[in-house]
């Protein structure tokens, strides 16, 4: 066994996961997520907020420390959509690696394909032999979500430019947001779905597994949770109208209504709507085609998928 460390970059968090692997299976060592918002504006500015790379590059210091103090033999450091927008992404990338010195690696910043590939790796390992294939797995993101389909390995994959972070600032400005904000998202979110329905045929998928910070919140409001609890979420079958009300229900809500909620991340209250009415377009549209009744929860994904490389 090796020990690895695989660090996530996106739009909205920073995760880190240590673990022993032999290529085929994770031991968890350690498994933790910040929220720092690194693609604050991003979709405007195209660049990184000073404040925003500060935040980023403080908890990558953090997680260095981790990874020597835990004696990691290899560390692969990903950044996703903000760091492929920005046109500063260089100041973001040697700050990275002077934070990741004692392991002599940059980040990596990857390409949307590459992303989906990486995704629905962490996610089919441990999908459960009796779900039916193939699987459509979504990893829905703060600045892009990827679609990829396939069994064993990946048929058709796409990444497009809809995010919870992203579509929050282009879009639902208003608290809670307002009938007209909500019509103008829906124009773009189905637009991009087209755009990944071009190349992957949502028609086909046997299942339809979820990933990342916004699915998880929306299962954790479906099954009724006080705090949010990974192992109750993982792996959690929803049908199409369960996951579609807790969708609505947080997207009406308030920020203040967010807020209470006990498993609500602070730093999922402003853009929690803008992910579920994305959520819900996309269930909506893959149930209409697939004719599934049914969708999956994974808190397993591209986290998983890089870590899983380096055994």
């Amino acid at each position: 066994m090796t020990r690895v460390a695989a660090v996530d970059c996106g739009t909205n968090s920073i995760r880190l996961l240590i673990a022993d692997t032999d290529g085929q299976s994770l031991s968890d060592v350690v498994r933790t997520m910040e929220i720092v918002r690194l693609g604050q504006g991003v979709d405007v500015t195209g660049r990184i907020a000073p404040d925003a790379m500060e935040r980023t590059l403080r908890a990558a210091r953090v997680y260095a420390g981790q990874c020597v103090a835990a004696d990691v033999e290899r560390v692969r450091f990903v950044a996703t959509s903000a760091s492929r927008d920005a046109a500063n992404a260089a100041d973001f990338t040697r700050g990275i690696a002077s934070a990741f010195s004692d392991f002599g690696i940059e980040p990596e910043v990857i390409s949307g394909d590459e992303e989906a590939q990486l995704s629905f790796r962490g996610a089919t390992s441990v999908v459960q032999p009796s779900t039916p294939a193939p699987y459509l797995v979504v990893d829905l993101g703060g600045g892009s979500t990827e679609f990829v389909l396939g069994a064993g390995d990946v048929t058709a994959a796409r990444s497009v430019n809809i995010g919870c972070v992203r579509f929050t600032e282009r879009h639902l400005h208003t608290d809670p947001p307002t009938d007209a904000e909500i019509d103008a998202a829906l124009v773009d979110i189905n637009a991009a779905i087209d755009e990944a329905a071009a190349t992957v045929p949502l028609q086909r998928a046997g299942a339809l597994i979820g990933l990342a910070g916004s699915v998880t919140t929306i299962t954790a409001h479906a099954l009724g949770l006080a705090v949010y609890d990974p192992e109750r979420i993982h792996g959690t079958e929803l049908s199409v109208e369960q996951a579609q009300r807790s969708c609505d229900a947080l997207l009406r809500a308030t920020r203040a209504e967010r807020a209470a909620l006990g498993y609500m991340h602070p730093g999922r209250v402003d853009v929690i709507g803008s992910g579920a009415l994305i959520w819900r377009t996309i269930v909506g549209r893959v149930s209409a085609v697939a004719g599934i009744d049914t969708v999956l929860t994974s808190e397993h994904d591209i986290l998983d998928g890089i870590a899983l490389g380096l055994g």
